[in-house]
């Protein structure tokens, strides 16, 4: 049996992995998939990817991206969700601000830097026209540094998916100005060289099984309920959301990865624009 750990979010995106495990699909090809939740996101587990504390993540492409161009070893083995993320723009439920214009200006609250709280942030920046060069962030951690700091009257905004804090926008925890979907494919794969380098057959298992689970997955009976009772959100947000979400099966495409490094580079976030071929594992 081959060990294999894996990371992501604690999100409804990766049910279909849990299935797959409680299943003992990964079992059943002699691999033993240990999945820890990382609720701190995207710039940690490119951290933890680089420190050699994991072997694959399923991490937001954008800051993939930004890590692999700054020299984190690692590569990108699949799309994960072919669809744009939703991020929801907060405010304290509290705060007189009604509208994303009334933010120019103040903090954001972000999980890390390099993070997509702290990418997608920059993203909506520009899409509104705002100096990005002036931003200014503030670390929080988690959803839960989040509500703290938020609640604690900090000023600040906060990104994070939609219908994660869908919960936290209906009982009065904060207030939604309006979203930002990310402009290309949300969520990939990733693998540490040093993963692919010895274990490439092992990886071609473990995508064969999740692909079968991530075609399927809204096949599945009462999907929706399991998603609904697992994740503690209202089955017609649960339903809304799955209408917007499709998992993918194929590698991702030069072509986004160019458009995510043309997007950091106008930001400063990244030096260059590096051949694309260098992010990608080839299949």
């Amino acid at each position: 049996m081959k060990t294999v750990r894996i990371i992501g979010v604690p999100e409804h995106f990766n049910l279909p992995w849990h299935l797959a495990m409680e299943d003992n699909a990964f079992e059943d090809r002699g691999i033993q998939l240990e999945w820890t939740d990382i609720p701190e996101g995207t710039g940690k587990m490119c951290q933890m990817l680089e420190n050699g504390e994991t072997d694959l993540a399923i991490i937001l492409t954008e800051g993939i991206i930004k890590s692999i161009s700054q020299g984190n070893a690692v590569k990108i083995v699949q799309e994960y969700v072919s669809s744009p993320l939703l991020w929801g723009i907060h405010v304290a439920a509290k705060s007189q601000r009604k509208f994303i214009s009334e933010l120019e200006g103040d903090k954001v609250a972000i999980s890390r830097f390099g993070s997509g709280s702290q990418l997608m942030a920059y993203v909506h920046a520009q899409n509104q026209g705002w100096d990005t060069a002036s931003m200014e962030f503030e670390i929080i951690n988690n959803l839960n540094g989040a509500i703290e700091n938020l609640s604690s009257g900090s000023g600040a905004y906060f990104m994070w998916e939609h219908f994660t804090t869908k919960p936290l926008v209906d009982n009065g925890t904060f207030k939604r100005l309006g979203d930002c979907p990310t402009p290309w494919p949300c969520f990939v794969i990733a693998s540490t060289d040093s993963f692919l380098e010895s274990h490439a057959n092992v990886l071609k298992h473990i995508l064969e099984v999740i692909n079968i689970y991530t075609s399927e997955f809204k096949q599945i009976p009462s999907i929706d309920r399991t998603l609904s009772n697992r994740y503690e959100q209202k089955l017609e947000d649960i339903q809304d959301w799955l209408s917007k979400t499709i998992w993918g099966q194929s590698q991702i495409s030069e072509a986004v990865v160019n458009e995510v490094q043309k997007r950091l580079l106008s930001l400063n976030l990244i030096e260059d624009i590096k051949n694309p071929t260098g992010f990608i594992y080839p299949d």
